[in-house]
């Protein structure tokens, strides 16, 4: 009985933390946001920059058959611009934080992400969260509160924003023991279906 329901609430389909849908700021904007992650973000290695969307997602064998219904959702968003201009933290029950860099405007990335969870309602874990789907650009930890606050004002002292365009959003996937990688590219306003890097 119980499986059953397990089953059921998941939409009979499974999720894998080695696939997620992010949108990945330009690669020469990299540069910056990077330098900050190789000090204070312990998935440095793992992650390239990115805002996650669905993570996990679904495993990489079943991607295939969800492009159609994921291109279709996206098929009339308007391409947008957004800027990475503040620094910001959660604070985590344990008495931890996360770093992150806020998109601005956030409405159109948030209006992306649910339009992509309707494709895979099962993979609702970024709006589990009390305050609903945030979207952030992660680049630290930090073991208190406080550490947080210090770190935020720290960085934003010499940061400069970065602004950029953005008119697709990537599937990435991973190995169990391999870095992030960009498998499919999702275009907005694309009828046809999907590119590949």
């Amino acid at each position: 009985m119980g499986r059953r329901r397990r089953k059921r609430q998941r939409g009979g389909s499974r999720k894998s933390v080695l696939t997620a849908i992010v949108l990945v700021p330009p690669g020469k904007l990299w540069g910056p946001i990077q330098a900050i992650r190789s000090r204070y973000d312990r998935r440095y290695h793992r992650w390239m920059p990115h805002i996650t969307l669905i993570f996990p997602f679904v495993p990489e064998l079943e991607i295939p058959r969800l492009l159609p219904g994921l291109t279709a959702a996206l098929a009339d968003v308007v391409p947008f611009r957004i800027r990475l201009e503040r620094f910001r933290y959660f604070r985590h029950p344990s008495g931890t934080a996360t770093v992150w860099l806020a998109p601005v405007p956030a409405e159109p990335v948030g209006e992306v992400q649910w339009r992509l969870q309707q494709v895979v309602p099962w993979c609702d874990d970024q709006r589990r969260h009390p305050e609903g789907f945030t979207p952030h650009l992660s680049v630290g930890q930090a073991m208190s509160w406080e550490e947080a606050e210090r770190l935020v004002a720290q960085l934003q002292r010499s940061w400069s924003s970065l602004e950029f365009h953005v008119d697709h959003v990537s599937i990435v996937v991973r190995g169990p023991t391999t870095p992030f990688r960009e498998a499919h590219r999702l275009p907005f306003g694309a009828r046809d279906g999907v590119t590949c890097p």
